[in-house]
């Protein structure tokens, strides 16, 4: 599995529901409501996770075979995704966060 590949196809998929999610906050006045759709932008980042790994064909939950067979530690593949893209979703969420702070 090539992550460099799922990572990009990640990101774009994500800034497409961070815009769709910009769009939202338009009707909606209330600060903590506003922070609450910021939440389903977490849920849509796991579930774009599921979804690519099935198109990929990843099992998340199998263990992520390394080059480097001396590797002790067994990770999985959704282990190493989650550490692959955490910087692309925080990245991300913070410009939702900027968002909210500057519309309201």
């Amino acid at each position: 599995m090539n992550i460099e590949s799922f990572r990009a196809e990640l990101e774009t998929r994500l800034n497409i529901e961070k815009e769709y999610i910009i769009q939202e906050f338009s009707s909606i006045h209330d600060y903590q409501e506003k922070l609450e759709v910021l939440g389903k932008f977490n849920e849509k980042y796991k579930e774009l996770i599921k979804r690519l790994a099935n198109e990929f064909g990843i099992d998340l939950n199998e263990p992520f075979q390394t080059e480097n067979l001396s590797n002790s530690e067994n990770l999985s593949y959704n282990q190493i995704i989650l550490g692959k893209t955490m910087a692309v979703y925080d990245k991300l969420a913070d410009e939702l966060y900027e968002k909210i702070t500057t519309i309201n």
